[in-house]
């Protein structure tokens, strides 16, 4: 064998190590598109020129494309609120809701999650689209904001029915604008439920 397979042979499993200890999922698919290439160029210098093409168009490309929306779409935290906090952010962006929102987006962005504010005309509304699964989180506003900073208690109160959405909201200080809540909900959906 010549010393040149000796060194491409040595980078799959030197890639796959990379691959298995990345967090950023970004990084992860290009160091798995890379790892494809590798493999498309072992297969090549060995021969196996049927197998080579195939893991250049699927084990590459294709997957590393699939993945890439996969990756896209799930890193999104789609936080249900009422109409009137959009408005109060855009008016007042010294406010509470928009400190908040600042926290959140600080909280999430360490794991390269953007927050997406969705807008709902009431609160049934609102814990309808939690229930039914088209929000992760909702934020509410706990009561009179003049009563919550006399009782030191918070200002809003967010419930999320994902165990690591909660998970990570608890692992960093508490803000003190908010209090976490997890709604277990159940995993059976029955016909009108």
């Amino acid at each position: 064998m010549d010393s040149y397979l000796y060194f491409i042979m040595a980078l799959l499993p030197l890639t796959s190590i990379l691959l298995i200890c990345q967090i950023n999922p970004y990084r992860a698919l290009v160091i798995r598109g890379i790892f494809g290439a590798i493999a498309t160029l072992a297969y090549t210098v060995l021969g196996a020129a049927d197998v080579a093409p195939t893991e250049a168009l699927v084990g590459t490309l294709l997957v590393v494309m699939l993945y890439a929306i996969a990756v896209r779409s799930s890193l999104v935290l789609r936080l249900g609120v009422l109409e009137d906090e959009i408005t109060t952010l855009e008016t007042s962006p010294s406010n509470h809701f928009s400190q908040l929102m600042d926290y959140f987006r600080t909280i999430f962005k360490q794991y390269q999650m953007k927050v997406e504010l969705v807008s709902y005309s009431n609160r049934e509304n609102l814990a309808k689209a939690l229930h039914e699964r088209e929000i992760h989180a909702i934020c509410l506003q706990s009561g009179s904001e003049a009563l919550e900073e006399e009782n030191s208690s918070p200002a809003y109160q967010t419930v999320t029915r994902l165990q690591r959405v909660y998970e990570i909201m608890t692992m960093q200080p508490v803000s003190s604008l908010t209090d976490v809540i997890y709604e277990e909900l159940s995993t059976k959906k029955g016909l009108f439920s």
